[in-house]
């Protein structure tokens, strides 16, 4: 080999290890995939669905979902599209599901976790909100109060922030309300959400959780860091945050942002 061409051949070597290098660290700095989807940290029966507008982890065993995620952007705020109101079991279920004859007269609203409100701006993603893979038994004055807040919320968020990721579900630890209907769907002990936003190149990370009861507190009360709603639920958030941004967002609430006082 001559010497002009163990030069081009060296040049070449450290051009291609160069852009590999440029490549892994862009891989370690902007995540890829979906950010809002979780990780379970302990074993639990899951089937995981892709819906037009949300992911939804159902769980055969208390026919409700384990989690419920997605991102809302401000685009999507802004769709005009009526709400339905008819429900429906999910067509992508294997096993059985809730059903309206469940709800009726069981004191429980057919509560959405993936709001209805969220879905104006495509026919599909409104129908689909109404599946069973996307509703737990909630009481009224839940469903209709702080619960319905921090969906406005999250609206507000998605317009002032660009777009918002979210995942929300049932806590179910004690079962101690019981179930309803012939199914024997599992009424939670709680719920969660939690949300992710990027304000100015910086991830901040929001965990809310709410006990199953009626009455409504201060809505800075229901804050708690993702951490928090990690070790009740068992569910592992963002995990496709860079590990050192993972850690941060979730060990604290930066309450300025999320517009709490």
């Amino acid at each position: 080999m001559n010497k002009k061409l163990a030069i081009r051949l060296l040049i070449l070597f450290l051009l291609v290890g160069m852009m590999g290098y440029h490549y892994s660290c862009q891989r370690a700095t902007y995540p890829t995939g979906q950010l809002e989807i979780p990780q379970f940290t302990q074993s639990v029966t899951s089937q995981e669905i892709q819906h037009e507008a949300y992911t939804v982890s159902y769980n055969s065993d208390w026919l409700l979902p384990n989690w419920v995620a997605y991102e809302l952007t401000a685009q999507e705020v802004a769709g005009e599209l009526p709400r339905t109101d008819h429900f429906y079991p999910d067509p992508m279920v294997v096993g059985k599901q809730a059903e309206n004859s469940d709800y009726r007269k069981s004191g429980y609203d057919r509560g959405h976790m993936a709001p209805a409100a969220d879905m104006k701006w495509s026919e599909t993603a409104m129908r689909e909100s109404f599946y069973f893979t996307n509703i737990c038994p909630q009481i009224h004055n839940l469903n209709a109060g702080v619960w319905q807040d921090f969906e406005d919320r999250g609206r507000k968020w998605a317009n002032q922030y660009g777009s918002v990721y979210i995942v929300c579900g049932p806590v179910v630890n004690k079962k101690a309300l019981g179930t309803i209907g012939e199914n024997q769907v599992v009424v939670p002990d709680g719920f969660y959400k939690v949300f992710l936003i990027q304000n100015n190149g910086r991830y901040e990370a929001l965990g809310l959780l709410f006990d199953h009861v009626s009455g409504r507190k201060k809505l800075k009360s229901y804050a708690c860091p993702v951490d928090s709603v990690e070790q009740v639920t068992g569910i592992d958030f963002f995990p496709s945050l860079p590990n050192d941004v993972e850690s941060r967002v979730e060990a604290e609430v930066n309450y300025s942002v999320w517009g709490f006082k």
